[in-house]
């Protein structure tokens, strides 16, 4: 994964057919998403459940992005290793999760993948201070966790700035999660972020038998945020 700042729509699997992920996933990629974002649950942390690292590795053959794995699971350091070995190019977990987040870091990148760390919509950015040197990508929600197709909170826009001004020149990347839709994307891009996950913002309307919608959607997404750039 070479670094860029570049705008990035990363379609979130959960809003996906669950019987038909490989096709959904062939689609999305065919219609121009950058990465595939794979939400992670487990009923425990978060009050739903999605699927574990079997589903991971079964869906990586079908991924020829970036396969980007968001753990909203306490614990998680028991099941990084397994994330892994399924294909994660990046593993993201949330701050809130445990308390050894800086462990949590290390164990990720020693597995051999990106450390991505997720703030809740409570959750200040100055937590993330003395994490920057451990981290590449913070992912910002912007809905609390759990279940797709909330309303995007607005108060976290001040956390993207404040986020864009710590990170300075350092090759972080600063993902959206939650509510994005071409309204909600120049606001994010404008404040600072650079990856955008949207669930029911580009499955809505399409079908692996009609997926021109979900390209419709993400260059809807993708031009609204340049735009503000």
């Amino acid at each position: 994964m070479d670094f860029n700042r570049n705008i990035k729509i990363a379609p979130s699997i959960l809003s996906a057919d669950f019987a038909n992920f490989g096709a959904e996933i062939q689609a999305i990629e065919a219609q121009g998403c950058d990465w595939v974002h794979v939400d992670v649950m487990d009923g425990h942390f978060v009050p739903n459940i999605t699927f574990g690292p079997a589903t991971c590795a079964a869906i990586r053959p079908h991924i020829k992005t970036v396969m980007d794995v968001h753990l909203m699971i306490a614990p998680v350091d028991p099941y990084i290793d397994a994330f892994a070995q399924s294909g994660a190019d990046i593993i993201t977990a949330h701050v809130e999760a445990g308390p050894h987040i800086h462990r949590t870091l290390q164990a990720i990148r020693g597995a051999g993948c990106k450390a991505g760390l997720a703030l809740n919509p409570a959750t200040p950015a100055e937590t993330t201070k003395h994490l920057l040197d451990m981290v590449d990508l913070i992912c910002v929600m912007t809905v609390n966790p759990g279940f797709g197709g909330q309303k995007f909170i607005r108060s976290q826009i001040d956390k993207i700035r404040d986020l864009r001004a710590m990170i300075g020149d350092r090759p972080i990347h600063i993902e959206i999660d939650g509510g994005v839709t071409p309204e909600t994307a120049p606001l994010v891009a404008e404040a600072g972020a650079d990856v955008l996950v949207a669930g029911s913002g580009v499955f809505k309307g399409g079908s692996v038998d009609d997926p021109a919608p979900y390209g419709a959607n993400i260059t809807a997404i993708r031009e609204a945020a340049e735009r503000a750039v």
